[in-house]
């Protein structure tokens, strides 16, 4: 046996041993349950507290034991065994696997208020608004039985409902509102400005989506510069550009590319001498190629929607839009103008954290998920979690049928309608899991055509998702909808009331059809997971072709021998082990990007560590006067006659606005400096270790500079009973900010190529 094989038997077995010391924990808390159940609340709630010893929880089965009671009574809901289970593994710090339909809310609300009750503020940080503001709602009965306090944050709450809820024992939020609530907190100047409270605990709904497939997504806050330049000529000549003659896109669809004939087109079209002259090289040809950016690989429908005049971006992965969001270095406005409509002031970046970075700084993370295992590798790589599955309290009746492989995007199509009408002929229900908005909705008007009513589930209305999600098990109904992961609402058959379970199952539940594989086996597995919740019968199948983009990425330079039938189905298990094989290269390219990217943004994130230290002695402490005073004793004794409070403020908005400043400059520095750093190779020097010799020394020239700038500026600006005037001599910060998010990944694509055409693909 080789060291590794050797390495995952044993993580197999400390894991198996974790969850048979569970088991006996759990069944040592069903013994206790008859006695407790016979005290009134305040004896029970008091019960469980005491369990609670040196902030740990010392009497294990009882506290469970307690808390199964104190469910039922406030919730009507009796956790099963395997449920009980769940929480002890979260109370451990694992990451659960639990399947679809199987009680994650529950298990998250029972162990966010065990780790409550010994002392420690939570945060359940869900994948959207309206889980954080449904399951705050949801569990707060179970939550205030124990005394403790509960509240969300959403996308629409106001800065005091923000304040409030943040001081709560249990915080139900999405991840996104968390982080840029952390990243707004970083440009206070005074403590009392601050939103969020310190929290010790990330329990983490979805956990392989929030803490794997969208890690390096970097959360981003900007502020306003004034308006962007016109676009509207370089628009009009980009439109006139045509691909593969004026322009080409890589393999990828990551870039786009001028040819000369059409660098020469576009200058014609402008009356300039050249796009590469000095006088045009930064502004003019900048602009040119983000309006190409715009038109050739920005789709409407498919990476964003226009809504009320106005661009709303798409986040890929769960198919909705994403709220108050925009792209950065002009990307937005090249993208309003193609459309159109009016063009957004401009922006420089203030700070950025990734949503790894960000989940680093709990001092406690766990998280439970329906697909962790293939995620193994990653979490305990990145963030040193282990990884417990969940039995399910009933045996998995699903059918999941072998993939149908067709030979082109076309036939696939066709079968996919073909198949949908068959099935939804029999009244059994069908769940289609789609990769953008464009493909939904070219399926579900190609449904119509055949006479079928299909309820669509994508960007332009995810606010009717609880709805449509809770309807989709009933008989004859056809749903279409985009990426399922993070849906977080159950399927269950006969309706939202389950009138006609009995009818449905009787039909084989749930039909889920998948109109692609998706990039990772954890995404099909997500999807599938809708159908054969909790005992019942369910199928599963989903649809291939050869020109798919997981072929196409996954078996770059390969050939693969295919007969195709005359409808184009491919039936061989040869070609089925290829696209097996396809989806595991793209996995393997996304742990690389992932691996060689965390080494780029790492050293960020302890600069930002460093930064966040910084901040928080100059916002608590007389550290900013102390330092400006004996830099400057003159000045110093000049303003001796202020209150203390006074010139300590001063010298704290000086101070920071500087630190601040030179952060925002380093940003944009290292993100020019890891755009050219491939180049290094060329000199044969090893591109990260340069990007990190580079940061070292400009982090280090950042410190300098933001304490000799102040200095500079304590010398000069005027400072009185009001404090320092720093806006009179010229420094002032940004009068809005906004926030969005950038996606580092390039196989975030849809399942059929984005680039040709997506739109007719039904038609």
């Amino acid at each position: 046996m080789g060291a590794f094989d050797w390495f995952w038997k044993a993580m197999g077995s400390t894991a198996e041993r974790n969850n048979k010391k569970s088991r006996g924990v759990v069944a040592a808390a069903h013994e206790l349950i008859p006695a407790l159940e016979q005290l009134d609340d305040a004896a029970l709630a008091a019960e469980v507290r005491a369990t609670v010893r040196g902030g740990e929880v010392a009497d294990k089965p009882r506290f469970l034991a307690g808390l199964a009671v104190a469910s039922r009574r406030t919730l009507g809901m009796q956790p099963f065994e395997v449920q009980n289970q769940a929480v002890l593994r979260l109370l451990e710090g694992d990451v659960i696997q639990m399947a679809t339909g199987e009680g994650k809310t529950l298990v998250g609300a029972m162990a966010a208020a065990g780790y409550a009750l010994t002392g420690k503020r939570v945060h359940v940080i869900t994948v959207n608004n309206y889980l954080a503001a449904r399951d705050a709602e949801w569990m707060r009965p179970l939550v205030e039985f124990f005394g403790l306090s509960v509240a969300p944050v959403t996308e629409s709450s106001t800065r005091d409902e923000r304040v409030a809820a943040y001081r709560c024992d249990i915080v139900y939020a999405p991840v996104t509102e968390i982080g840029f609530d952390h990243l707004r907190d970083n440009q206070i100047t005074r403590r009392s400005q601050a939103v969020q409270a310190p929290a010790d605990v990330a329990l983490v709904d979805e956990a392989d989506s929030v803490l794997v497939d969208e890690a390096l997504v970097p959360l981003i806050l900007a502020g306003s510069e004034g308006a962007q330049q016109a676009t509207g000529q370089i628009t009009a000549a980009v439109s006139q550009l045509a691909e593969g003659k004026d322009y080409t896109i890589d393999a990828e669809g990551r870039n786009a590319f001028l040819t000369d004939e059409g660098a020469a087109k576009v200058e014609r079209l402008l009356g300039i001498d050249s796009l590469y002259s000095d006088e045009h090289i930064g502004t003019t040809l900048v602009r040119v190629n983000l309006a190409l950016h715009a038109k050739a690989l920005l789709i409407r429908d498919v990476h964003y929607i226009v809504a009320d005049g106005k661009v709303a971006l798409v986040d890929a992965s769960r198919g909705r839009v994403a709220e108050l969001q925009r792209w950065p270095d002009g990307l937005q406005a090249a993208v309003e103008a193609k459309e159109g409509l009016a063009v957004s002031e401009g922006g420089r970046i203030l700070d950025s954290i990734t949503l790894q970075a960000l989940m680093r700084r709990y001092p406690v993370v766990c998280g439970m998920t329906g697909t962790a295992v293939e995620a193994t590798d990653q979490l305990r790589s990145f963030y040193g979690l282990h990884v417990s599955v969940i039995d399910r309290a009933n045996e998995l009746r699903r059918f999941d049928e072998a993939d149908r492989v067709y030979a082109t995007v076309g036939e696939k199509n066709a079968a996919i309608v073909e198949e949908i009408a068959a099935i939804h002929a029999t009244g059994q229900p069908v769940l289609v899991g789609t990769h953008d908005v464009a493909e939904s909705e070219a399926l579900a008007a190609a449904l119509e055509a055949r006479g079928i009513a299909v309820n669509v589930l994508n960007a332009k209305n995810d606010a009717e998702e609880a709805r449509i999600i809770a309807e989709a098990g009933d008989t004859g109904r056809v749903t279409v909808s985009t990426q399922m992961a993070g849906r977080g609402t159950d399927i269950r058959l006969g309706g939202a009331d389950e009138a006609d379970h009995d009818e449905v199952a009787a039909l084989g539940g749930l039909a889920v059809v998948g109109t692609a594989r998706h990039r990772t086996a954890r995404l099909d597995n997500q999807l599938r997971g809708r159908a054969g919740r909790q005992g019942d019968p369910g199928l599963s199948l989903f649809f291939v072709s050869l020109e798919d983009d997981i072929v196409k990425v996954g078996g770059a330079g390969e050939q693969v021998t295919a007969h195709p039938d005359p409808d184009g189905c491919i039936e061989s298990g040869r070609v089925q082990q290829f696209i097996e094989h396809c989806q595991r290269v793209t996995e393997g390219q996304l742990l690389e990007i992932h691996s060689q990217t965390w080494k780029y943004n790492k050293l960020l994130a302890d600069h930002r560590d460093i930064l966040d230290e910084r901040r928080a002695a100059l916002l608590d402490t007389d550290t900013a006067w102390c330092e400006l005073a004996s830099r400057n004793p003159a000045r110093a004794a000049e303003l001796e006659h202020l209150p203390d409070d006074v010139k300590e403020q001063a010298a704290r908005d000086i101070m920071l606005f500087h630190l601040d400043h030179e952060w925002s400059e380093h940003l944009a520095l290292m993100d020019d400096v890891r755009e050219s750093i491939h180049l290094r190779a060329i000199a044969r020097e090893t591109p990260i270790d340069e990007y990190h010799r580079i940061a070292v020394r400009e982090f280090k020239d950042l410190a300098n500079r933001a304490v000799d700038e102040a200095a500079d500026t304590f010398a000069a600006v005027n400072i009185d009973e009001g404090g320092a005037h720093l806006e009179d001599a010229g420094w002032k910060r940004p009068s809005s900010t906004w926030t969005y998010m950038v996606s580092d990944n390039p196989l975030a694509g849809s399942g059929n190529s984005v680039i040709s055409g997506i739109g007719n693909i039904f038609r």
